[in-house]
């Protein structure tokens, strides 16, 4: 008996690794975090298997399921928005499985700052632009931030920085951040990125908050700062270019 932990990806169905379906396919219990996992992603499961809801459950009734399962010996999937390795409250889970003996694997997801990239038409670093992207979110009720990990801290570098979790207080990052980048930095708010009513909101530190007022979001939104999200006249990167030497075009004249 295995428990599954998979990497449900950001909301369509369809953004889903192969891996993670496949293994959904062969599970005859499913735990899924149904605030945030499509229902379209169950589709997988067996006909007969018992899919569980864990978004009304405490750890510990969650980890009961998964106790259940294992004295039945019955793989678990269990699911995940995201990717697993942020934000993701695996980490009390599998510390929990550890103790108890019981077996568990880990697949990865699509996250969402690659799903709001993708729906924004970007890419977040760009050649001497930007070449670091920060994950990081604002302290809230369920876990607060720890005190070296402040905005200002990773404003400093003028990386991409992706915040996760904040769009409840945007007038206090529109704060903290326009000191470093400025006001006229691109940002961008993203919203159920790949799920039917996604929703993008394009604008600048200075603005922001007015045209977030105009599309009211909850606090699952993406805040993506930076200049890389709107900068054209970035330097080519060498990669592609025809006199750069590399392994797999090599030049004849080096």
């Amino acid at each position: 008996m295995t428990v599954h932990f998979i990497g449900a990806g950001p909301g369509a169905a369809d953004l889903l690794t192969i891996r993670g379906r496949d293994l959904i396919a062969r599970c005859p219990v499913c735990l899924y975090a149904g605030s945030l996992v499509p229902a379209g992603v169950l589709a997988h499961c067996p006909k007969d298997a018992r899919i569980v809801d864990t978004a009304p459950l405490s750890l510990d009734d969650i980890i009961a399921e998964i106790l259940a399962a294992h004295d039945a010996g019955l793989d678990v999937a269990r699911l995940h928005s995201g990717d697993l390795s942020i934000w993701s409250a695996v980490g009390e889970q599998t510390r929990r499985l550890r103790a108890l003996g019981i077996p568990y694997d880990m697949t990865p997801g699509v996250p969402a700052f690659a799903a709001a990239a993708s729906a924004l038409g970007r890419e977040l670093t760009l050649p001497e632009v930007a070449q670091s992207l920060v994950l990081t979110r604002t302290s809230g009720r369920a876990s607060a931030m720890p005190e070296r990990e402040t905005l200002a801290t990773f404003a400093r570098s003028g990386a991409t920085l992706a915040i996760h979790l904040s769009i409840h207080v945007l007038a206090k990052v529109v704060e903290e951040l326009t000191p470093f980048y400025g006001p006229d930095c691109p940002v961008a708010l993203v919203y159920r990125a790949s799920w039917p009513d996604e929703t993008l909101v394009r604008s600048t530190l200075r603005d922001i908050e007015a045209r977030a007022a105009e599309a009211p979001m909850e606090r699952t939104a993406l805040i993506l700062v930076g200049p890389s999200l709107g900068a054209e006249d970035f330097r080519e990167s060498a990669l592609y270019d025809a006199g750069y030497d590399r392994r797999f075009r090599p030049r004849g004249d080096v």
